[in-house]
């Protein structure tokens, strides 16, 4: 159940950040579902050996070479999907990534103060 909740709160961060963010476009709502779908594979399997290779840099800017690092799998999920598009890297992948971010955080919160998602209990 956990799952598929969190696939759908990913396609959803997917459609608002693509709603906001222009030259990132999903064509429908099952391309939103399938990229959320490549996205964790990528995340899962991927990002982690990229978040290793460029830990000096990411160390050396502080965290934010994640953001750049995030852009790449936004590219490399948008090179799999047929029915997202990716512009440009360096202004549009980019700013994806950081609203992506930053939307998914939110939903995040937000289900976990309507309990449900997280540990079951309600925060004060």
């Amino acid at each position: 159940m956990y799952l598929l909740l969190a696939l759908l709160l990913n396609a959803l961060a997917l459609i608002i950040t693509s709603k906001i963010v222009p030259g990132f476009m999903l064509s429908d709502y099952g391309s939103a579902l399938l990229a959320a779908v490549v996205l964790g594979v990528i995340n899962t399997f991927i990002k982690p050996v990229l978040l290793f290779l460029t830990a000096p840099l990411n160390f050396l800017t502080l965290g934010l070479f994640t953001f750049v690092v995030n852009a790449i799998v936004l590219v490399m999920t948008d090179t799999v999907i047929d029915g997202m598009k990716i512009d440009h890297f360096w202004p549009t992948a980019i700013l994806a990534a950081l609203v992506l971010s930053i939307v998914s955080t939110i939903l995040s919160m937000v289900l976990q103060d309507l309990n449900i998602l997280g540990s079951g209990k309600k925060r004060r």
